[in-house]
């Protein structure tokens, strides 16, 4: 009896001295550093931990972001077919000269052939997300690791992107758009007329809330490398004489201040929108021939058309009732509408867009019919074909295989809350 309660106070002991420890610690961390709005929601220290950011590889398999034991991120890679894992770039190979760690990762890409590793990181917000930052390069064949940008400001560059061969990043930073070659590391700036107002390669807010928030193909990105590499398609948004809109902040000082944001109310000036391509070893932009007024009219989407002749880009009216789809050349500017949706109350734009036969048909999602149905379209916009089921909304595009010649959707037949998984021919 006298030893059990010996062992109980030895236990009480040890506990409350494990409270004094902790409450102790949890008071020293807070004396350090407060706990504030700003650290929970702009840092990264209350972000669930674990796998990250999945990319899909060519060849099936896929990798992610996971906490390295010694410290920083590994990224994995992982064989759906076996189940299989392995490390495939250890963060001690993303530790720069002449720095004690690891580079935190918010984000990353491969290059085609997967032997070169881009790295976002350092960033900072610009609108809602956290699109400007620094880049990285790590080629996995020497294990060289170089910063992109040159001589460009701290946490500056926007929306970097591998040409398609691998061997050049494009990005913008402070509103001009940019190519760097990986080997000599030579920087060509494709524009020079970039400014508060005149934004090359990315979005005012409008843009970015009303047509490109929501997207996940493209995210809030504003320029395409061509498919062979040679040339860029980018929007330019003019901003100038759209007015600030003071948004006041209450909350980081003892005295509120303003923030201006250009922010155009209904029935105020726009953003003036052109979409051009240019020659990615530097050169003259040709822009798209639109006989429109650019302030009252939007340029919602563009991708190549499945080569470098070629853009494809939806243009649509300020009241939203009419959208065309058009062809553009790359090298004169020329262009036409090949298809056109209108509604008396409004058109959503189309992501799925997706080029088969070697650019001969494109996909189209489109409500003509009374229900939101996908159609094959010939690439001068005849022969408009539904190939998806009738009676039902496609809700989401899912996988198009053109090689077995299908395409796997989301849809909800006659009632709004049941969907299910489609089928359908490629070949209606």
């Amino acid at each position: 009896m006298r030893q059990r309660r010996m062992r109980e106070r030895t236990w009480r002991v040890v506990m409350w001295v494990w409270v004094i420890v902790a409450v102790w610690g949890v008071q020293v961390a807070v004396a350090q550093e407060p706990l504030t709005l700003d650290r929970i929601f702009s840092s990264r220290e209350f972000f669930p931990q674990g796998i990250g950011q999945v990319r899909w590889l060519d060849d099936g398999t896929y990798t992610t972001l996971e906490r390295a034991s010694g410290g920083g991120t590994d990224i994995v890679l992982h064989n759906p077919a076996d189940g299989g894992t392995r490390v495939l770039v250890p963060a001690t190979m993303l530790v720069p000269e002449g720095r004690d760690g690891p580079l935190a990762i918010e984000g990353y890409s491969w290059s085609d052939d997967r032997s070169k590793l881009l790295i976002f990181t350092n960033t900072a917000r610009v609108w809602r997300s956290n699109t400007r930052g620094d880049y990285w390069v790590l080629d996995r064949s020497n294990r060289r690791l170089r910063q992109v940008g040159g001589d460009a400001p701290e946490s500056s560059l926007m929306y970097a992107k591998f040409s398609p061969d691998g061997t050049r990043v494009g990005y913008v930073s402070e509103n001009n758009l940019y190519v760097e070659d990986l080997r000599s590391g030579e920087i060509v700036q494709l524009t020079d007329d970039g400014s508060r107002t005149v934004l090359n390669g990315r979005f005012d807010w409008v843009y970015e809330e009303e047509f490109f928030v929501l997207s996940a193909r493209d995210g809030a990105d504003g320029w395409r490398w061509s498919p062979d590499g040679e040339r860029i398609a980018y929007w330019q948004l003019d901003a100038s004489g759209v007015r600030d809109f003071l948004m006041i902040n209450n909350t980081d000082s003892l005295y509120s201040y303003t923030i201006p944001v250009q922010y155009p109310k209904a029935g105020t000036t726009n953003s003036a929108v052109r979409v051009g391509t240019v020659p990615a070893a530097g050169g003259a932009t040709v822009w798209m021939d639109l006989d429109h007024d650019p302030r009252n009219n939007y340029i919602a989407r563009m991708w190549w058309a499945a080569s470098g002749d070629e853009i494809v880009f939806q243009h649509l009216n300020r009241l939203q009732n009419t959208l065309q789809v058009m062809l553009g050349d790359a090298r004169t500017g020329e262009a036409h509408t090949i298809l056109t949706e209108t509604d008396d109350t409004w058109v959503d734009v189309v992501d799925d867009l997706f080029w088969l036969d070697d650019g001969a048909r494109f996909t189209w999602l489109s409500e003509r019919d009374g229900w939101r149905r996908m159609y094959v379209v010939e690439r001068d916009g005849s022969g408009l074909r539904a190939i998806s089921a009738p009676d039902a909304d496609v809700e989401t595009v899912l996988v198009l295989d053109e090689a077995s010649g299908w395409v796997y959707y989301i849809a909800s037949p006659e009632e709004p809350t049941r969907r299910y998984l489609f089928r359908a021919a490629l070949s209606g």
